[in-house]
């Protein structure tokens, strides 16, 4: 049973911290004082009122030691994390999740701004900028402190539920396939499958919100705010324009979820062999891998903006270029659609060079956002689960009493 293994992953950890389990229950005391006691008071009330049961079991069994040595021990001894992925129930994923995602995007979004201006490939003369400071610096002079957050509800709405979808189907998927493909052990395999199948759930969800948010951090946007544009779509291109670019999404996406988790999953291997909640190696892991993702696929994240942007310049660059003869008639350059189209319309406005615009604000974007999103929710995972032994363990002895 996974109680089992629980305690004796203590047991364990304990016997190898110098045979004394006073000093392993001391530096797990200690290392949860970290998380910050005041934060984790304002979270624990909303966590109470949610109680999932960890790993589904019924009750947790118990070993049997000197009950005066548990007693002294009690206060400080903290569930280990090792053993809390395996107990974690689905709704805690869930829940970390979506606070992770809402806060990555949240935390994040001035840059994401800048990132898709800078793949914009016939930007107006006021919208080139050198570097994302300089773009930052002239957004905010020329159009309001408040304009590179345009946009930031439909994220903030959208990835809620497209990350608890996320994690907990790539938490679940992972154990699945570890367990099938190398049992006792990591899979790299099953870590990269698993990301590629949680990745398809969360673009479903998030792409419209990604149309949205897009359209309206462009240079002279021309709507009033998120429904207004949603209506605008909606009235002039169809439903399926919220989902134009979800093939070439799933395209860019499914090789960085999955290069993603696996250097992520294999960065933990090395940083933190253990798996025990370690703040530092979660984040450093979190920002390498994004990086690494991220300048790997970014060929076809500027395929995505023009899909998702339709920039009116670039159509009519398009359209230009054909001829009064050539393009007349012609439909394809009203709007760019599929891959294939945008693949090559980037080749020829930007040549080779264009499948890299924005590269550098991508990357800076990437690197605090997965460490972010890695950061917390690996926190709240860690925190949700020890609450929920807690409580399950004082309602035990309450019984017993």
């Amino acid at each position: 049973m996974e109680a089992d293994g629980f305690v004796r992953r203590r047991r364990m950890t304990a016997e190898t911290t110098g045979n004394d389990p006073g000093v392993a229950g001391a530096s797990a005391g200690a290392e949860v004082r970290w998380l910050g006691g005041r934060f984790w008071g304002v979270s624990e009330s909303i966590v109470g009122s949610l109680s999932p049961r960890i790993g589904g079991e019924t009750e947790l069994q118990t070993v049997d030691f000197n009950r005066s040595a548990q007693d002294a021990q009690t206060e400080d001894s903290e569930p280990d994390y090792e053993g809390l992925p395996q107990g974690a129930s689905t709704s805690t994923h869930m829940l970390a999740g979506a606070v992770a995602g809402i806060m990555e995007h949240c935390l994040m979004f001035p840059i994401d701004c800048v990132k898709t201006r800078m793949q914009s490939l016939q930007p107006a003369p006021a919208a080139r900028y050198r570097n994302v400071m300089d773009a930052l610096r002239r957004i905010i002079a020329t159009e309001g402190i408040w304009r590179p957050m345009r946009g930031l509800n439909a994220t903030a709405v959208g990835a809620g539920p497209a990350h608890a979808l996320y994690f907990a189907s790539y938490e679940k998927l992972k154990k699945t396939l570890s367990d099938v493909i190398h049992p006792g052990a990591n899979s790299h395999l099953a870590n990269g499958t698993a990301g590629c199948v949680a990745t398809l759930l969360h673009d479903a969800i998030m792409n419209p919100a990604e149309v949205v948010k897009q359209r309206m951090q462009m240079y002279n946007s021309p709507y009033r705010g998120v429904m207004d544009c949603v209506r605008a779509v909606w009235y002039k291109e169809g439903p399926a324009a919220f989902y134009r670019s979800y093939t070439t999404q799933l395209t860019m996406n499914v090789p960085f979820q999955a290069l993603h988790f696996m250097t992520y999953e294999y960065l933990q291997e090395l940083l933190n062999p253990h798996r025990q909640y370690n703040p530092s190696s979660h984040m450093m892991s979190g920002a390498l891998a994004g990086a690494i993702a991220a300048a790997a696929t970014t060929p076809l994240d500027v395929c995505k903006t023009l899909l998702n942007t339709q920039e009116s310049l670039t159509l009519n660059s398009l359209s230009s270029s054909q001829g009064p003869g050539q393009g007349h008639g012609q439909g394809a350059h009203r709007q760019i659609s599929g891959l294939a189209h945008a693949f090559r319309t980037v080749y020829r406005l930007g040549g080779l060079q264009g499948f890299f615009k924005g590269v550098q604000a991508r990357i800076i974007y990437q690197m605090p956002s997965t460490a972010i999103s890695w950061s917390v929710y690996e926190f709240f995972k860690y925190g949700l689960t020890k609450h929920q032994h807690n409580k399950r363990r004082s309602q035990q002895k309450e019984a017993e009493i």
